[in-house]
């Protein structure tokens, strides 16, 4: 083994490296039933020259490839704004009884968090009212659905303004920005101030500047939209709604490093988003403004997509990058980090979707403006969004800086019955109870000094009668269910976190408050990634805010 990374999956992405993006690996494995098929695996095997066991290897990692899945019609959505709804067990039940016990499987977040009741049926995603013309559906009848409520709070939109909103203005800005200096653009996002929407916050700038000076005789655009954090649909409102904006973000990017390819590796669970997707990528390609020689100059970048398979990890980068190129999605060990050494070996940019709008967006409204809002750290703009138990769910635009009492009680019009909790950033952000939420501003730092964590500022209302046991009983199943597997404290402290918590539900064990403590310590420690690292914190939120609410449920040791 070598001390930066394994010679095995070194020398897996240099092969697959050589077929290369737009017939990668991983789409040829997504698109044939590999372990069904012989025939099919050998030749891929041999075009690729990797043994059959390493195809069989990645296959397997995936849920939607396992024949377990792939022997459902229907998935019900298990994200954590569903489950606090209550809307899910009813809503499963409907299904078995039309369908077959055997045949409802489940899904984490369809991005429907604003209204619940969320099912996939046949390739497409279902909520609201919907179960009530289930007949409807399985006919094959299409449905009117109703669409997630959007609006800017802002002073100047840099996410939700028009800008970008056809393929003539699209040209229009193109045309600027292809011809003018790169290090123009790349002092444009540094002088903005902008910082990685994921959750890193990591100067966008800065990355881009790092890939384009890194030697490389090819280079890689990546966008992460496999970001799958319940209570987070703000990626649909991009795809669906901006995609122009995402594609645009790409490929500026494009230009300023010196790449001529770019990848959108986007969530299987979002068909609507990949529709959106490829309608506008084939519009741009049919205009000449994604591939050869654009708008007439030396510059070409094309673009394609990639389908995640059911692996919530892949919104981890590395994993994101092992994916393409046909590895098990698992965490890789950084240095080297992607700029410098990415998919194939080569410098890449792996921005996720909000942050390449935002790009997009400061370059046609000035990073002046952009950085005029919040502070240097948390600057600019962000898209909060709200869930159902919200007299306002939908998708907002929101000035960084502003009080989260504006952010809840205005913005979001409070809450339709007593709120006791909010998890704020996904499955790993933290537990914050209504009070502390009310001292805090819409600020990343404020967040994580107060110890939670801001992320992308998607908002789960946890209810004032839902147990604490079975939040945390969900926090530890998610993360069993999705850890990559390779470090031993994700993987082993992720399911004994369960076990715990499965026998406190079964009433066969109280949990041992020392054991749980250091369980959480261990995996804050010692884990890879920010998956199972991160999940200890809002389990320790929970246990410090809520303590007395499972004081009969744990067991104190000397």
């Amino acid at each position: 083994i070598n001390k930066k990374k394994g010679f095995v999956s070194k020398n897996i992405s240099n092969l697959s490296g050589r077929i290369g993006l737009k017939d990668n690996l991983f789409k040829q494995i997504s698109e044939n039933t590999l372990s069904e098929k012989p025939k099919d695996i050998k030749e891929i095997a041999k075009k690729h020259n990797l043994g059959v066991s390493t195809l069989h290897g990645a296959e397997s990692f995936y849920e939607f490839l396992r024949p377990s899945h792939r022997e459902k019609k229907a998935f019900v959505c298990n994200g954590s704004a569903c489950m606090c709804a209550g809307t899910q067990e009813p809503l499963k039940e409907k299904l078995k009884e039309k369908l077959g016990d055997d045949k409802v499987g489940e899904m984490f977040c369809l991005g429907y968090c604003y209204e619940n009741h969320a099912f996939h049926y046949d390739g497409q995603n279902y909520a609201g009212n919907d179960i009530n013309k289930i007949d409807e559906i399985i006919s094959g009848n299409d449905l009117e659905q109703e669409k997630f409520y959007s609006e800017s709070f802002s002073s100047t939109s840099f996410l939700m303004d028009d800008k970008l909103s056809d393929i003539n203005k699209f040209e229009d800005h193109l045309k600027k920005f292809i011809n003018i200096d790169k290090q123009e653009i790349i002092k444009s996002l540094l002088e903005s101030n902008l910082t990685g929407r994921g959750g890193a916050g990591f100067p966008t700038g800065m990355k881009w500047d790092f890939c384009s000076k890194a030697k490389g005789e090819k280079k890689y655009v990546i966008c992460n939209a496999d970001e799958g954090d319940s209570g987070a649909y703000s990626d649909r409102y991009l795809l669906e709604d901006q995609a122009l904006k995402v594609i645009f973000g790409m490929v500026v990017c494009g230009y300023v490093i010196g790449s001529n390819e770019g990848v959108l590796y986007i969530r299987g669970e979002y068909p609507k988003s990949i529709e959106s997707l490829n309608a506008s990528i084939n519009s741009l390609k049919k205009e000449g403004l994604l591939g050869e020689n654009i708008l007439g100059t030396d510059f070409s970048f094309d673009l394609g997509i990639c389908i995640g398979q059911g692996a919530y990890i892949c919104g981890e980068e590395t994993a994101l990058i092992a994916s393409i190129e046909g590895r098990r999605a698992e965490v890789d060990v950084r240095p080297p980090f992607p700029v410098t050494e990415g998919l194939y070996k080569k410098p890449t940019v792996v921005n996720n979707v909000e942050t390449l709008a935002a790009a997009a967006g400061i370059l046609l409204n000035g990073a002046e403006k952009f950085s005029a809002i919040g502070n240097k750290k948390s600057a600019g703009t962000k898209l909060v969004c709200f869930d159902s138990f919200f007299n306002n769910p939908g998708v907002y635009e929101v000035e960084m800086g502003t009080p989260m009492k504006k952010v809840l009680y205005d913005i979001g019009g409070g809450f339709k019955e007593e709120i006791k909790a909010l998890q704020i950033g996904g499955p790993l952000g933290g537990v914050i109870p209504i009070a502390e939420a009310e001292k805090l501003n819409l600020d990343f730092q404020e967040f994580t000094t107060a110890g939670f964590m801001l992320g992308h500022a998607s908002i789960v209302s946890i209810p004032k009668n839902f147990p604490m046991v079975e939040y945390i009983h969900h926090l530890f199943e998610f993360t069993a269910e999705e850890s990559c597997g390779k470090c031993f404290p994700g993987r082993i402290g992720s399911y004994r976190g369960k076990e715990m918590f499965d026998q406190l539900k079964s009433k066969k064990a109280k949990i041992p408050l020392k054991v749980l403590n250091d369980l959480l310590i261990t995996m804050k420690k010692g884990c890879l990634c920010a998956l199972c690292g991160a999940i200890p914190t809002p389990i320790m939120n929970i246990l410090k805010y809520f303590g007395d609410e499972m004081k009969n449920d744990m067991v104190k040791e000397n």
